[in-house]
Formats: structure tokens, sequence, C-alpha cells
């Protein structure tokens, strides 16, 4: 078998066999319908749901859709959890909320984005490899299991405890996270539209506080959702909160700033603004400029 799809298989059975240990450890005390846990319904659904729309993705070449999937992904392991867990409370549909406003909001514009752009440069090389691009649709199963998987095990959870002190901190840190975001993606979004800066980066607004804003203000949000997941998590379920860590590697170590750090160089490495700009301002923690 060639080096590449031998790498892609293999690659893919790591994520799945990462589900797999997520899977089992959010099911312990959790939500049973039948035989089946809840929460590793939901797993498979995650897997299932986006090897589904790799089919048609592959078949017509396009990564249009693959933002939309996750964010439909997300509603229906959300519909799951929410329809299927017994006894539920003000902490469940708390954080059910935040993570449907999450998905839709994200979703939505980055749907719009790529209509408007017609193409996303990620996946220029992986769409025409079936192993390869398979591989992304897998890592977005992953994606939205991990992220979403505190929360999700908590709404399942059979523990349950009244909102508190650690509830109001995480809903601050999503609140803010959500606020950083949402400036972020509007102001990039303002920038591009301007004929004049097609071919430029931003260095202003928030954009002259981080590098990438975005990325901190979703690391921020989930940290939250962490946080008001927390106290209905015992045992195994634990595990579960490496939910913002996992968003914390993807986006600084894998899929979002090594990936956009390698394109801004390619486009802009010999621009000495460039050069200055990703010098004097931070790579993800915002600092005021100075």
């Amino acid at each position: 078998m060639p080096r590449e799809p031998a790498q892609s298989i293999l690659f893919i059975f790591i994520i799945l066999l990462v589900g797999g240990g997520i899977a089992w450890a959010g099911s312990q005390g959790g939500a049973i319908v039948g035989n089946v846990p809840v929460f590793a319904l939901c797993a498979a659904t995650s897997f299932g749901l986006n090897g589904i729309f790799f089919i048609p993705a592959y078949t017509y070449q396009t990564e249009r859709y693959f933002d939309l999937a996750g964010s439909i992904t997300y509603w229906i392991l959300l519909i799951i959890s929410l329809t299927l867990s017994p006894a539920l409370d003000k902490r469940d549909f708390l954080i059910g909320g935040m993570i449907a406003l999450w998905a839709t909001r994200l979703g939505t514009f980055l749907f719009m984005r790529i209509r408007r752009d017609g193409s996303d440069g990620r996946f220029d090389r992986l769409k025409t490899r079936a192993p390869r691009f398979l591989m992304v649709w897998v890592l977005q199963g992953l994606w939205v299991l991990l992220t979403a998987a505190c929360g999700l095990t908590a709404i399942n959870s059979a523990t349950k405890a009244p909102l508190g002190i650690m509830a109001a901190i995480g809903i601050s840190f999503w609140l803010i996270g959500m606020l950083i975001e949402i400036t972020a993606d509007q102001q990039k979004k303002r920038f591009r539209l301007r004929p004049e800066n097609q071919n430029r980066f931003i260095t202003t607004g928030i954009w002259a506080w981080s590098q990438h804003p975005n990325y901190f203000g979703e690391i921020l949000l989930w940290l939250g959702i962490a946080l008001v997941a927390l106290p209905s998590l015992v045992g195994w379920q634990l595990l579960t909160l490496i939910s913002p860590l996992f968003v914390f590697i993807l986006l600084t170590r894998i899929s979002g700033i090594p990936l956009l750090k390698a394109r801004g160089q390619k486009r802009w490495g010999e621009n000495s603004n460039y050069q200055n700009y990703i010098q004097r301002t931070p790579v993800l923690f915002p600092r005021p400029p100075h």
C-alpha cells in the first residue's frame, strides 16, 4: 500500500480509537436507552454522520458543506441527548443552549463565507485523495464529539447539582469568548469585502491584539462550557473535561494556527510589514498593542 494512503488509514484508526475511549468514559454513570448508553450513541452518530457527508463531498469534489455538516452534527447530538436523557435540569438546558447557539452562529458564518469565497484553500490538496479527505471528515466527527463531550456527558449524567458559582464563571467565560469570536469574524469579514484588501492581511481592530483572536475566543467559550458541566461529572466522566484542552491543541498544533501560519508565510513571507506584525503581535492570547 502506498505510504500516503496507509498513513491516512492509520490516522483514521487512531481517531476512531480515541473516540471510542471518550465514548466509554462519557457513558459511565449516564443515561441508557435499551442497552446502549446515550453518550455512546452520540459518539457513533458523530462519526457516522460525517462518514455519510464524506460521500457526496468526495463525489463532487467540494468542501462547501464541511462546516455546515459540523453544525448539523452538533445539533443532532444535542437532540439525541436532550430527548433520550430521562432527568433534565436547568444546567442541562443551559449547556444545550450554549452549544446550540455557538454551533448555529459559527456554522452559518463559515457556510456563508465559503459560499462567498467559492472554496477553502485548506482543502485543495486534501479533497482529491479519498483516504486523506475521509480522514478530514472522520477528524470532524472526533472534533464534534470531543469539543462537546463534557457538555453532552453532563446532560446525560445521573448526577445533578444546583447551579452555583462555577456555572456563573463558566457562563462569563462563554459570553466573553463568544463576543471575541464574533467581533473577530465580523472585523475580518468587513476587511475582506473591501476590494483594496483582497491581497492584504488584517492588522486592525482586535486583530492588532492577537494574530488569531477568533481562536482565542473559541478556546475560552469551550472552557466556559466545561466549567458549567463540571459539577455534574463524576468518576470516569471527568475524562471528558479534555474538551477545552482538545480545542486548544487542535487549533494551536494541528488544523488551525499551523495551517494559517504556513499559508501566511507563503503569501506574505517576503513582506516586511507582515514580518513586523507577526513579531510584535501575540500568536493567540490577546495583548494591547504597543
